[in-house]
């Protein structure tokens, strides 16, 4: 188990704030797949007591990130194939979807940004700071779907990168992808800025079809060490 700390809020209840303490560790690695989650430990560790802890469990068991063993309790939810491909089904759907609408409808100072954004990510893949490429990474892909002006698509788009967040943290944290990754933003902010919606599509669909690869080589990875 890495380091991880509280992350007090004063406006927010104490179980709250431990959720997404919890939540977060999760999404970010710092909590493994596979790993137990102690209730007595996880209080020590954050300095409260064992009751906000276990809402917390139960609420993660919701959204899929814990699941309960018998006899052995809770654990944190491994990233398995098939719950990958699910998610990037419909994401690679929408991205498509999102960057077609952009290039109908996004204005020059949405460009602007977008360019702006591209070099920030290259300039955070090249600090190999994980959380800060991870952060530059949806503040990216914010503007594209901003851009559409589709609230709905917006929210859909959301939701499902709350889910996604997990599977994109491990991509990221292989270093050897970034220049992949910093070309495709290129390729896609290129065919936006030339208005081409066949070519934004196809540029949006590669940049998922090469992450499922490259999360899924990780996973089985992962499966033949257990």
């Amino acid at each position: 188990m890495e380091d991880f700390q509280v992350d007090m809020n004063e406006f927010l209840p104490l179980r709250d704030v431990v959720f997404n303490t919890l939540r977060s560790a999760i999404l970010t690695g710092k909590l493994k797949p596979g790993e137990r989650l102690m209730e007595v430990h996880l209080a020590n560790k954050l300095g409260v007591s064992r009751t906000p802890i276990r809402e917390a469990i139960r609420k993660l068991e919701l959204e899929g990130l814990v699941i309960m063993i018998p006899r052995r309790g809770a654990e944190v939810a491994r990233i398995t194939e098939k719950n990958l491909k699910d998610v990037l089904e419909v994401r690679r759907t929408l991205d498509a979807l999102s960057v077609e609408l952009a290039c109908e409808r996004i204005d020059e100072n949405g460009l602007v940004r977008l360019h702006k954004a591209c070099e920030e990510f290259e300039q955070a893949a090249r600090g190999k700071d994980a959380s800060v490429i991870a952060k530059a990474d949806v503040a990216l892909h914010d503007i594209i779907v901003e851009a559409t002006g589709n609230k709905r698509l917006a929210q859909l788009v959301n939701n499902l990168s709350e889910q996604m967040y997990r599977y994109r943290f491990v991509y990221i944290m292989e270093e050897s992808q970034h220049d992949m990754l910093v070309a495709e933003h290129r390729e896609i902010y290129e065919s936006i800025a030339r208005r081409d919606k066949v070519r934004a599509s196809r540029a949006a669909k590669l940049h998922i079809d090469n992450q499922e690869k490259a999360i899924m080589k990780q996973i089985k990875m992962e499966n033949k060490e257990d």
